[in-house]
């Protein structure tokens, strides 16, 4: 459990780019993908599940070259091994086995432990079990089962931001064209059963007793540019200057995140071959 003294010393970013970006209806900016009798639309919040027949999963309606990609979500309380709740970036439908992706996931957990919110980043990933992610997963200083919170993604054509609560837990910056995702991307959201990994490395399965596993999502916000905007269009800049980067008060929130709550990173892991990951 997260100790008390931990959680309550949580630094304030200082900026709360959430309220700079309009919340969208659901049917403004999405359409159900797949799993449609596993959804429900309900005064502005979705609510998607996965039981023994299927999950359920959305698809934003059109391509974005980069932007801020969020919604509040809330997570299903008790034993959700294997189930992966998750709002993510990626152009795999329209680039099979080449696509490009930035994940939020939710890890399904034991009862007796937190979740885990892993980050990812493809390049140009591969479609046979090869793909380099590039992974850092976090526990929370709150549990995401016990209400609604927002988590959001910035990219633009210099770095990608992931927030929570508008507190900033990572950035990936573009040090290379062919480490950093530059084609457009949809915007994406799921549950799903991913037993063979999600849950420490597949240890525990997704067990259908406790079906049906639910996830839920309201205030959507996607903000930035098309795939067919004008080139002047700007992505809204994570910062309060409005330039690339972070403040340093956003800078000392996300370390105080990385110090007290990153549990892997990818570039940390001595297992992996990291001539395919350059950046670290």
């Amino acid at each position: 459990m997260i100790s008390s003294s931990i959680s309550q010393g949580i630094p304030s970013p200082g900026y709360n780019l959430s309220s700079k970006i309009s919340t969208v209806g659901f049917e403004q900016v999405f359409r159900t993908l797949w799993g449609p009798q596993h959804q429900n639309l309900d005064h502005g919040a979705l609510t998607i599940w996965l039981d023994s027949s299927s999950g359920s999963g959305f698809k934003s309606l059109y391509p974005y070259r980069s932007g801020y990609f969020g919604a509040a979500i809330k997570l299903q309380p008790g034993y959700t091994a294997g189930v992966i709740t998750s709002f993510y970036l990626s152009n795999n439908e329209e680039l099979p086995g080449n696509h490009d992706e930035i994940d939020i996931e939710f890890l399904g957990t034991t009862p007796d432990k937190p979740y885990t919110l892993q980050t990812n980043v493809y390049i140009r990933g591969s479609g046979d079990g090869t793909i380099i992610g590039r992974e850092k997963q976090f526990h929370l200083w709150f549990d995401p089962a016990q209400d609604f919170h927002n988590y959001a993604i910035v990219w633009n054509p210099t770095e990608i931001i992931f927030l929570v609560d508008d507190v900033p837990i990572r950035m990936y910056q573009r040090k290379s064209d062919a480490t950093f995702p530059l084609r457009p991307m949809w915007a994406y959201g799921s549950i799903w059963d991913a037993s063979s990994w999600a849950t420490e490395g597949g240890k525990y399965k997704a067990d259908y007793k406790y079906q049906p596993f639910i996830g839920k999502y309201k205030n959507f916000k996607l903000g930035g540019c098309k795939s067919d905007s004008p080139t002047s269009c700007q992505p809204p800049s994570a910062s309060p200057s409005g330039v690339s980067g972070l403040s340093q008060q956003q800078y000392s929130a996300m370390e105080w995140v990385q110090r007290n709550y990153l549990v892997y990173d990818y570039c940390h892991d001595s297992k992996r071959d990291h001539t395919q990951t350059p950046e670290c």
